[in-house]
């Protein structure tokens, strides 16, 4: 049985806490939210002292485990979990790098990892697990441990399993069944496989120019990257992106572009818009919760490493890193199994970060922190205290700000609300690929803790179904044009139309232009109201619409058409030209966000109508 690592090999002299407890929580803040930080500790000390022991201990669990190892109940060998060899030697390398070299029980640690190398290396690695392996061996071989480590048969079993070809066409560099972002994975892959001396610079090259060819392309004028072929859809992904692709330039010793510099700057900008003192991440779309606090801090690290934040940008940058690390320790780290939780107590994600991936989300999430990290203490803040000046600060940022991904044939953009300590915001895009008809993407407000979309959920959440008489359903999505933002003193108006809906059924967004609608936001302090008018462009027989708001906030009282909560930060929620709404208990996978259960279902409905004038439909939402 091998003998767990002393923390100290991890921790070197700044551990704070045990692993489980919420030091770092300055101010009580109900669930979903989890801990509000007024004085955020030192991201290293975080770090150091908390999630490495967690990955520490779920290493050495492997190591004793091997194939057999369960965690929560999940027998990770099992899972199908494509990525999981490349994780597990990344995680492990960690222990072996953080190691003094004169410890007597070095050769111990290497000759399990040469163990767990052979055990897995003919075990299915694909993409980002291919990256995971190959960057791992490339920092054991900057630290000299590399031939240590791996046995020099599984190393050219490696040498040949892992490359980029595996999931690029080597003859058109086009991706294999897979979106844009593995162009950054494929590079990164042929990259390091150069720097290992696997094979020359050619394709790394060339894969690097067709990398920045695409994202210049799909980005376009704005310089966030459309997560699919020009369809118009723009998530954390859209964001995330270019902070990955500087991160490969600073892994592998490159010099970023200048143009790279400039679309990391718009993504670092639009970050630092939705900084909160919770440390809570992006709002809308897929892989959001833990992955989405991750987001900001791989972004903000690279944008701080690369020099594009100015000197109070990077110390409010570094602030928000020490309180999403603390959140992650504080909120999604569960003492109990010794896992992080994406899964379970009512939260929920979406089907590809399943809990089936629990090795594997526990290992890519630590790699994030730890290499962010690292990166912070390079530049100057290893056991610092986030700025003092933080909580005012936020109070700096712009309460409105409309934010551009595309304009021509469709409007597709991003409007960002700080009301308070609420971060709202309004996404108006197609989702695309398969997420049109799922409700993270619906043109809808979101707020980290209030207002939430359910992972892989179809409920019409805040928008109205219409299903025909002939059986089409169509919803108000995807096709958005002259949006506009008015400001009038604490009043903020935005307005588009869309002449076509979107037909529910297919992978793909559907127009269709029996229906059109003209759509507009009214944005006060505590509330928010939407007004649709629906016209028909001839008279159209409606079986039903449908509407539903899912909501943290419990207690309702119905009064008539209003409804009122007694507890949570929604105390209020109307609908306009609906038959009837009925509040009801939430239950279900369905009713869960990343974050946690929602408490309420409002399910709004109206019977068989004809539409042969404009039809007015609404909602009004009142919060703390």
């Amino acid at each position: 049985m091998h003998t767990p690592l002393p923390v100290r090999a991890f921790c070197a002299g700044v551990c704070l806490a045990a692993f489980g407890t919420p030091a770092f929580a300055q101010s009580a803040v109900p669930a979903p939210h989890g801990p509000a930080y007024a004085q955020a500790p030192a991201m290293d000390a975080t770090v150091t002292g908390r999630l490495l022991p967690q990955l520490e201990a779920l290493l050495h669990q492997l190591l004793r485990e091997k194939r057999g190892l369960t965690i929560d109940g999940v027998p990770v060998f099992d899972s199908g979990d494509k990525f999981l060899p490349g994780k597990i030697a990344s995680g492990l390398s960690y222990l072996l790098l953080a190691m003094p070299r004169g410890d007597p029980r070095l050769p111990e640690y290497l000759a399990a990892y040469r163990d767990i190398a052979d055990l897995t290396v003919g075990e299915h690695n694909d993409s980002w697990g291919i990256y995971y392996y190959i960057s791992a061996l490339h920092a054991l071989k900057q630290a000299g441990l590399l031939d240590q480590a791996v046995r020099p048969e599984t190393l050219a079993a490696l040498r040949e399993r892992l490359d980029w070809r595996r999931f690029v066409d080597a003859k058109t560099l086009k991706l294999i069944d897979l979106p844009n972002n593995y162009y950054g994975v494929a590079f990164s892959v042929a990259r390091l496989r150069y720097l290992l001396g696997w094979e020359d610079a050619a394709a790394s090259e060339a894969l690097l120019k067709r990398m920045l060819d695409h994202y210049g392309t799909y980005s376009g004028v704005y310089g966030f990257a459309d997560e699919t072929d020009g369809d118009g859809r723009f998530d954390r992904y859209s964001v995330l992106l270019i902070g990955e692709i500087a991160q490969r330039f600073i892994e592998t010793g490159m010099e970023a572009t200048p143009q790279v510099k400039a679309w990391l700057r718009k993504s670092a900008e639009l970050m630092l818009l939705r900084a909160s003192l919770t440390g809570e991440g992006w709002e809308y779309g897929r892989s959001i919760g833990a992955y989405g606090e991750t987001a900001f801090l791989e972004v903000l690290t690279a944008a701080a490493k690369l020099g594009v934040l100015s000197p109070q940008e990077r110390d409010m940058a570094y602030a928000l890193s020490s309180r999403i690390a603390a959140r992650y320790a504080d909120f999604w780290l569960d003492p109990q199994t010794g896992s992080v939780n994406l899964w379970d107590d009512g939260r929920r994600t979406d089907a590809y970060r399943g809990k089936h991936r629990i090795l594997g989300e526990n290992l890519s999430l630590a790699r994030q922190y730890i290499y962010t990290n690292a990166i912070w203490n390079e530049l100057g803040y290893r056991r610092r205290a986030a700025s003092a000046g933080y909580a005012a600060w936020l109070g700096t940022l712009p309460p409105v700000t409309l934010t551009w991904f595309a304009r021509g044939a469709h409007d597709r953009a991003l409007l960002t609300i700080r009301d308070g300590a609420h971060v709202i915001g309004l996404p108006l895009l197609n989702g695309g690929d398969g997420q049109h008809m799922n409700n993270p993407y619906f043109p809808v407000p979101y707020a980290a803790g209030m207002l939430s979309g359910s992972a892989d959920a179809t409920y019409p959440h805040l928008v109205p179904r219409f299903t025909l008489a002939d059986g089409s359903v169509l919803m108000p999505l995807a096709w958005f044009r002259d949006v506009k933002l008015v400001r009038q003193g604490k009043r903020t108006i935005l307005t588009y139309r869309l002449d076509a809906m979107d037909r529910m059924g297919g992978k793909d967004s559907v127009a269709d232009k029996r229906v059109a609608v003209e759509t507009r936001y009214e944005f006060t302090p505590g509330g928010i109201v939407r007004t649709d008018r629906y016209r028909a462009a001839k008279p159209l027989d409606i079986r039903a619409i449908d509407m539903e708001f899912a909501s943290f906030s419990g207690q309702p009282v119905v009064q008539g058409g209003d409804i009122r909560f007694g507890q949570g930060e929604v105390t209020g929620f109307s609908a306009q030209g609906l038959d009837r709404c009925e509040a009801r208990p939430a239950s279900g996978a369905p009713y869960q966000a990343p974050s946690g259960p929602f408490a309420t279902r409002i399910a709004c409905h109206s019977g068989a109508l004809r539409l042969d004038k404009p039809l007015i439909l609404g909602w009004t939402i009142r919060y703390k």
